[in-house]
């Protein structure tokens, strides 16, 4: 198919998906605002990256790499040290230098072609790798990326006394429409069909290096990828969508960061929307910078002699706090949901969360993600009774993988729900899960085995996933949980997992059409 031909049907293919989705929506208010999705479910975005296919914006600069620093003549990314201003736009160059990012990583052409707008503040050279120019002017140029692959935005030359800055690169399309709406009508006819939407990768919670408010991503920070999404997008989404936003604090973030968010959110977000508030994410994972974080603050407290222990209940400890923070700014917990998240193959943890100093008394639920798993690593386990490793279901069929998944991950995700819902009742509050769905991955040098990886990601796209996601779905309700956060709308699949209900921004699966249907058949 010729680019052109392609974009006309990328286009087509976008609007005809908004109206499906719309159809399943809640109708509009007379006044033309959004009533709120009636749904059960939740949904985790993917994060901001170079290689994002979830495609949330159409200015896709907004998904730009870092500058690369390039010097004629030296090996690729090995220039001098960038001159960036307080906001990450390149002020100046050195001589045989250039600055070059990334944009559009994505495979097999899985984004929009036609003819990109480049539109921009300041006086230098700007071009584009990987692309045919079709026309210039002053602060735009247009172009048409000429392949299937990424293309390069390069700053050859640059004007120290005004430099290159809000740089915008917009999709085929959306020119006129782009300062009054900076959404792909794609993603908010998916991202409407869903009661909440969890930030956690938006706001690189996993590791984050903020602690206090200057710390944050602004709107004039020239990409997401290195700070994050803004509170200004994310609560400009909720309100446009009318969905709850999820938010999870940064591990090391201050009380006046906490108390600022909070004044914001209570500030912009739109009355009658539900805020869910989390303390970082998985202080349990041992993976995750946060869980270790939280073992050294909890030692250094005197929360346990263990340092998982100790994090476990220091995590407890610091949800309370911000909690505080955010009633005191919202004048008290009607429109808030507290949240304290454990690790659901352990309803032991999730006791010792909510029992540290009462900590139960001041939230209003416990988070969980019953995953669907089948982990396999590189080299059995002596301590599993099915020894499985890489190689030996490598060499399974597909049935044998689903039928595995159907007889042993199934059933045993249930039964994680079934006993994190008896510490929930047992200290009255309510179950949710901060992510839910597959989990079928590599592990410990497993996710190395191509063959594994390619039958994973087939068991990902069977008719038979899908139903394993309705009966799985209905357990959680059967069970008496409430907000089940879906992990994660899309994200192309990989040896790292198959996370995405949907692999790219124009594809269909049977998970995701599954996960549609239970939603429209299960209002609250």
């Amino acid at each position: 198919m010729r680019p052109v031909q392609r974009s006309l049907f990328g286009f087509c293919f976008a609007i005809f998906f908004s109206l499906v989705c719309l159809l399943a929506c809640p109708p509009e208010s007379p006044a033309g605002e959004i009533v709120p999705a009636q749904s059960r479910l939740g949904m985790n975005l993917a994060g901001p990256s170079d290689w994002n296919t979830e495609l949330p914006f159409v200015d896709v600069f907004r998904l730009a790499r870092h500058w690369i620093s390039q010097r004629k003549g030296e090996p690729w990314g090995k220039g001098p040290k960038l001159e960036l201003d307080a906001n990450g736009w390149v002020k100046r160059l050195e001589p045989d230098c250039w600055a070059e990012t990334l944009l559009c990583t994505i495979e097999g052409g899985h984004y929009p072609t036609g003819q990109y707008v480049c539109l921009y503040e300041g006086d230098g050279q700007i071009e584009f790798g990987s692309a045919r120019e079709v026309s210039r002017g002053p602060g735009r140029i247009v172009f048409e990326p000429g392949g299937q692959g990424a293309f390069f935005l390069r700053i050859r030359r640059t004007n120290p006394e005004n430099h290159f800055r809000n740089i915008r690169v917009i999709m085929p399309g959306f020119e006129k429409t782009c300062r009054d709406n900076p959404w792909h009508p794609a993603f908010l006819a998916r991202s409407r069909q869903f009661n909440t939407i969890r930030f956690m990768d938006w706001m690189l919670t996993n590791g984050s290096k903020v602690r206090t408010w200057a710390d944050r991503p602004t709107p004039e920070y020239f990409t997401c990828t290195e700070r994050g999404v803004p509170l200004e997008s994310m609560i400009e989404l909720c309100n446009r969508l009318g969905v709850n936003p999820w938010f999870c604090m940064p591990h090391e973030a201050d009380d006046d960061y906490v108390r600022q968010f909070a004044r914001q959110v209570k500030r912009d977000l739109k009355p009658g929307l539900t805020v869910y508030v989390e303390y970082s994410n998985e202080i349990w994972n041992s993976i995750f910078q946060q869980t270790r974080y939280s073992g050294e603050q909890g030692l250094k407290l005197g929360f346990g002699e263990k340092p998982w222990e100790a994090g476990w209940r220091f995590s407890s400890f610091r949800s309370v706090q911000m909690f505080a923070i955010w009633e005191e700014v919202f004048g008290g917990r009607e429109r808030l949901v507290r949240v304290i998240s454990s690790q659901a193959a352990v309803s032991y943890i999730a006791e010792q969360k909510l029992s540290f100093r009462d900590a139960f008394k001041h939230c209003d639920a416990l988070g969980i993600a019953p995953y669907m798993s089948f982990n396999i690593p590189a080299k059995s386990d002596r301590g599993r009774s099915d020894r499985l490793d890489a190689d030996t279901v490598s060499r399974w069929t597909l049935d044998q993988v689903l039928d595995h998944v159907e007889k042993r991950s199934l059933p045993e995700s249930i039964r994680w729900i079934q006993d994190n819902k008896k510490v929930a009742d047992k200290y009255k509050v309510k179950l949710v899960a901060y992510e839910a769905g597959q989990h079928l991955v590599g592990v410990g040098g497993g996710e190395n085995n191509q063959e594994l990886t390619k039958l994973l990601m087939a068991a990902n796209r069977h008719p038979r996933m899908g139903q394993f996601y309705t009966r799985y779905l209905d357990a959680w309700r059967d069970a008496g949980g409430d907000l089940c956060g879906i992990f994660s709308s899309v994200g192309r699949f990989s040896k790292w997992g198959s996370w995405g209900l949907l692999e790219y921004y124009d594809d269909d699966t049977p998970k995701f059409q599954a996960v549609l249907r239970w939603n429209g058949a299960n209002p609250r």
